[in-house]
């Protein structure tokens, strides 16, 4: 157990207190949480994203950048809890993610940065690069998808175990196509993903024989209930922060991505906003003017 030194909402004292900064919030927020601490950050201080979707490092980079903040070490990783607020307003842990990848914006950042992640996170390792680390997130790939399946349970706020009874042997066809189309944009920027079932057996343990098996044997899962409507992260984030810029790099690779194009046109309709234009397009992360080749070569620097 350990006692909270301080706790407070100055963005300046924050940074003068902490060398290393854990950014906890949802990918949709990092905007707004550099444009507050940013200006208060030196070259000696470690921004640590959770959850940090498809290029989120990046994101946070371009953004300091714009503050006259070019020197900052910037490091992502996937969310490592899974954590549900109660009723009386305390904090479920649930589980641990026993595995996961971390990731800088480029390959030389990525190992200068190991040591100031690994300190904390031993267990983690260095993704080959940043769309590597960013793909391998089981709730990008499932949580918008499993919202659209059971659109009419979620809106109605009708409760259900949201991967133990999201999908039936007939409607996961879906998720394993989507896992299709993250798989081959991997191949075409120079890395690959786990299958989704050995990605749920290293995070928490379970029976790996297909991804429907995996998803009903994750022992945390049980306890996992769908969101309560329409209006949930599960759709803004992961299809704003990973499904579109995800979709712009498949189009540049001249890849057919139909059920991940399905999931951002149908999110986009039912919550009234074109995630297209308001996501984290490739333009935001400074690789508008990039072909696929030049993506590799710089990430790859």
């Amino acid at each position: 157990q350990y006692e909270l030194e301080w706790v407070g909402h100055d963005p300046a004292e924050m940074v003068r207190r902490c060398q290393t900064l854990f950014v906890c919030t949802t990918a949709t927020a990092y905007g707004d949480v550099v444009q507050q601490i940013g200006p208060h950050l030196d070259p000696e201080h470690e921004v640590i994203l959770f959850s940090s979707k498809l290029g989120g490092s990046l994101e946070v980079e371009q953004t300091l950048r714009g503050i006259g903040k070019r020197a900052v070490k910037v490091v992502e990783t996937d969310a490592l809890f899974a954590c549900r607020l109660q009723p009386d307003h305390s904090i479920w842990i649930r589980g641990f993610k026993e595995w996961n990848l971390f990731s800088s914006p480029r390959r030389s950042q990525t190992n200068r940065n190991q040591e100031a992640i690994q300190r904390y996170f031993p267990h983690l390792e260095k993704a080959e690069n940043l769309i590597q680390r960013g793909l391998t997130d089981f709730g990008a790939l499932a949580h918008a998808l499993t919202v659209l399946v059971n659109m009419n349970l979620v809106d109605r706020q009708e409760e259900f175990l949201f991967y133990y009874d999201g999908y039936t042997e007939r409607t996961v066809v879906l998720l394993e196509q989507l896992e299709q189309e993250f798989q081959a944009i991997a191949k075409a920027y120079n890395t690959s993903l786990l299958p989704a079932s050995e990605l749920l057996n290293r995070y928490y343990g379970c029976q790996t024989t297909s991804l429907l098996e995996a998803m009903r044997t994750v022992p945390i899962y049980r306890h996992s209930v769908a969101p309560q409507g329409l209006e949930t992260r599960y759709l803004s984030e992961d299809v704003g922060c990973t499904l579109v810029p995800a979709q712009q790099l498949a189009q540049l690779a001249e890849l057919h991505t139909p059920v991940l194009d399905s999931v951002i046109a149908m999110a986009s309709v039912i919550h009234g906003v074109d995630y297209r234009l308001s996501g984290r397009t490739l333009d935001k992360l400074g690789w508008g003017d990039f072909g696929v080749r030049e993506i590799r070569q710089w990430m790859a620097w």
